[in-house]
Protein backbone atom coordinates (compact mmCIF):
# COMPACT_ATOMS: atom_id res chain seq x y z
CA UNK A 1 0.00 0.00 0.00
CA UNK A 2 1.07 3.12 -0.58
CA UNK A 3 1.30 6.01 1.32
CA UNK A 4 3.09 9.91 1.69
CA UNK A 5 6.56 8.17 2.89
CA UNK A 6 6.97 7.28 -0.82
CA UNK A 7 5.82 3.33 -0.40
CA UNK A 8 5.49 1.21 -3.58
CA UNK A 9 2.59 -1.32 -4.02
CA UNK A 10 4.46 -4.75 -4.65
CA UNK A 11 2.59 -6.05 -7.54
CA UNK A 12 3.96 -8.36 -10.61
CA UNK A 13 7.47 -9.00 -12.09
CA UNK A 14 5.95 -6.27 -14.83
CA UNK A 15 3.38 -4.05 -12.80
CA UNK A 16 5.30 -1.38 -11.62
CA UNK A 17 4.42 0.92 -8.25
CA UNK A 18 1.32 2.26 -9.90
CA UNK A 19 -0.37 4.01 -6.68
CA UNK A 20 -1.40 7.60 -6.24
CA UNK A 21 2.70 8.50 -5.74
CA UNK A 22 3.67 7.63 -9.43
CA UNK A 23 0.47 8.87 -11.01
CA UNK A 24 1.59 12.54 -9.50
CA UNK A 25 4.81 12.44 -11.25
CA UNK A 26 3.45 12.57 -14.66
CA UNK A 27 1.85 15.48 -13.81
CA UNK A 28 4.58 17.39 -13.08
CA UNK A 29 5.98 19.70 -15.77
CA UNK A 30 9.58 19.90 -17.18
CA UNK A 31 12.00 21.84 -19.10
CA UNK A 32 13.79 21.35 -22.41
CA UNK A 33 16.15 18.07 -22.09
CA UNK A 34 19.84 18.83 -22.40
CA UNK A 35 21.69 15.88 -24.13
CA UNK A 36 24.86 14.85 -22.39
CA UNK A 37 27.65 15.14 -24.09
CA UNK A 38 29.57 12.48 -25.15
CA UNK A 39 33.32 11.89 -26.74
CA UNK A 40 33.66 11.60 -30.56
CA UNK A 41 34.48 7.77 -30.60
CA UNK A 42 31.30 7.04 -28.30
CA UNK A 43 28.32 5.29 -30.45
CA UNK A 44 25.20 7.05 -31.55
CA UNK A 45 21.97 5.61 -33.03
CA UNK A 46 21.02 5.34 -36.80
CA UNK A 47 17.64 6.84 -36.44
CA UNK A 48 18.24 9.93 -33.96
CA UNK A 49 21.97 10.35 -33.28
CA UNK A 50 21.34 10.62 -29.98
CA UNK A 51 23.65 8.43 -27.97
CA UNK A 52 23.95 4.79 -27.40
CA UNK A 53 23.31 3.32 -24.78
CA UNK A 54 20.74 5.86 -23.31
CA UNK A 55 18.13 6.69 -20.43
CA UNK A 56 14.30 7.61 -21.34
CA UNK A 57 11.41 6.73 -19.99
CA UNK A 58 7.97 4.92 -20.60
CA UNK A 59 5.37 7.27 -21.78
CA UNK A 60 2.36 5.75 -21.25
CA UNK A 61 0.93 3.27 -18.69
CA UNK A 62 1.10 -0.01 -21.10
CA UNK A 63 3.68 -0.55 -23.09
CA UNK A 64 4.33 -3.89 -25.20
CA UNK A 65 8.10 -5.06 -25.54
CA UNK A 66 8.31 -7.63 -28.47
CA UNK A 67 10.46 -10.11 -29.20
CA UNK A 68 11.70 -8.36 -31.97
CA UNK A 69 11.73 -4.88 -34.06
CA UNK A 70 8.05 -5.49 -35.61
CA UNK A 71 4.30 -5.35 -35.11
CA UNK A 72 4.65 -9.11 -36.25
CA UNK A 73 6.91 -10.11 -33.22
CA UNK A 74 5.42 -11.60 -30.32
CA UNK A 75 4.96 -9.26 -27.31
CA UNK A 76 7.25 -10.78 -25.02
CA UNK A 77 6.29 -9.23 -21.94
CA UNK A 78 3.88 -5.74 -20.85
CA UNK A 79 5.03 -2.63 -18.79
CA UNK A 80 2.19 -0.95 -16.84
CA UNK A 81 3.90 1.40 -15.46
CA UNK A 82 4.40 5.33 -16.73
CA UNK A 83 7.45 6.87 -16.40
CA UNK A 84 9.49 4.02 -15.68
CA UNK A 85 13.09 4.20 -16.44
CA UNK A 86 14.54 2.13 -19.67
CA UNK A 87 17.91 2.14 -21.26
CA UNK A 88 17.88 2.35 -25.09
CA UNK A 89 20.73 -0.09 -26.57
CA UNK A 90 20.26 0.00 -30.12
CA UNK A 91 17.92 1.82 -33.11
CA UNK A 92 16.53 -0.15 -36.53
CA UNK A 93 13.63 2.39 -38.01
CA UNK A 94 11.15 3.31 -35.49
CA UNK A 95 11.54 0.36 -33.12
CA UNK A 96 14.33 1.10 -29.79
CA UNK A 97 15.89 -2.10 -28.79
CA UNK A 98 15.85 -1.74 -24.65
CA UNK A 99 17.04 -2.80 -21.37
CA UNK A 100 14.84 -2.79 -17.80
CA UNK A 101 16.84 -2.87 -14.33
CA UNK A 102 16.66 -6.58 -14.38
CA UNK A 103 18.40 -7.06 -17.54
CA UNK A 104 15.76 -8.60 -19.56
CA UNK A 105 15.93 -6.85 -23.15
CA UNK A 106 13.05 -6.75 -25.81
CA UNK A 107 11.93 -4.05 -28.55
CA UNK A 108 9.54 -1.38 -28.34
CA UNK A 109 7.98 1.20 -30.57
CA UNK A 110 9.81 4.83 -30.27
CA UNK A 111 6.79 6.62 -30.11
CA UNK A 112 5.99 5.00 -26.33
CA UNK A 113 9.27 6.21 -25.10
CA UNK A 114 9.88 9.74 -23.65
CA UNK A 115 13.11 11.43 -23.36
CA UNK A 116 11.82 13.43 -19.63
CA UNK A 117 14.17 11.30 -17.32
CA UNK A 118 12.88 9.51 -14.28
CA UNK A 119 15.10 7.27 -11.74
CA UNK A 120 13.74 3.92 -10.09
CA UNK A 121 15.15 3.97 -6.12
CA UNK A 122 17.14 1.52 -5.68
CA UNK A 123 19.13 1.99 -2.11
CA UNK A 124 22.64 1.20 -2.06
CA UNK A 125 24.57 -0.38 0.83
CA UNK A 126 21.73 -2.59 1.89
CA UNK A 127 20.43 0.40 2.84
CA UNK A 128 15.85 0.31 3.19
CA UNK A 129 15.31 3.16 2.31
CA UNK A 130 16.85 6.38 -0.47
CA UNK A 131 17.00 9.57 1.26
CA UNK A 132 15.71 12.77 -0.58
CA UNK A 133 18.11 15.92 1.30
CA UNK A 134 17.45 19.48 1.15
CA UNK A 135 20.18 20.12 -0.88
CA UNK A 136 23.16 17.95 -2.82
CA UNK A 137 25.43 16.53 0.08
CA UNK A 138 23.80 14.15 2.17
CA UNK A 139 24.34 16.31 5.10
CA UNK A 140 21.10 18.52 5.27
CA UNK A 141 17.72 17.80 6.64
CA UNK A 142 16.39 14.68 5.18
CA UNK A 143 12.46 15.52 3.39
CA UNK A 144 11.53 12.22 2.75
CA UNK A 145 12.44 8.17 2.29
CA UNK A 146 11.87 6.82 -0.65
CA UNK A 147 11.73 2.71 -0.76
CA UNK A 148 13.05 0.39 -3.91
CA UNK A 149 10.73 0.98 -6.46
CA UNK A 150 9.56 3.97 -6.17
CA UNK A 151 9.89 6.02 -9.94
CA UNK A 152 11.17 9.58 -8.78
CA UNK A 153 11.22 12.31 -11.85
CA UNK A 154 15.08 13.68 -12.55
CA UNK A 155 15.19 17.18 -12.98
CA UNK A 156 18.98 17.42 -12.91
CA UNK A 157 22.07 15.35 -11.92
CA UNK A 158 25.62 16.45 -11.13
CA UNK A 159 28.67 14.34 -10.42
CA UNK A 160 27.21 12.75 -7.35
CA UNK A 161 23.42 13.65 -6.29
CA UNK A 162 20.59 14.21 -8.64
CA UNK A 163 17.77 16.63 -8.10
CA UNK A 164 14.53 14.52 -8.00
CA UNK A 165 10.36 15.07 -7.63
CA UNK A 166 8.18 12.50 -6.05
CA UNK A 167 4.56 12.87 -4.44
CA UNK A 168 4.52 16.15 -4.12
CA UNK A 169 8.18 16.65 -2.53
CA UNK A 170 11.22 17.67 -4.33
CA UNK A 171 15.20 17.30 -3.02
CA UNK A 172 18.17 15.55 -3.86
CA UNK A 173 19.10 11.76 -3.90
CA UNK A 174 22.22 10.21 -3.98
CA UNK A 175 23.15 9.09 -7.80
CA UNK A 176 24.37 5.48 -6.32
CA UNK A 177 20.87 5.36 -5.10
CA UNK A 178 18.83 5.24 -8.19
CA UNK A 179 18.68 3.07 -11.50
CA UNK A 180 18.24 5.16 -15.03
CA UNK A 181 21.08 7.67 -14.89
CA UNK A 182 24.69 6.79 -15.15
CA UNK A 183 27.58 7.46 -13.04
CA UNK A 184 29.18 9.99 -15.18
CA UNK A 185 26.38 11.65 -16.71
CA UNK A 186 25.27 15.10 -15.84
CA UNK A 187 22.58 17.06 -17.11
CA UNK A 188 19.97 20.21 -16.24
Amino acid sequence: MCSADLQPIPSLKRTFWACGLAVALVLTGFGELEIPVRAENEPVGIETGLPLPRFVSLKANKVNVRVGPSRSHPVRWVYQRKGLPIEVLAEFENWRRVRDMDGDVGWIYHTLLDGRRHGLVKPSNGEETANLFDGPSGTGETIAAAEPGVVVALEACGADWCQAQAGGYTGWIAKRDLWGVYSDERFE
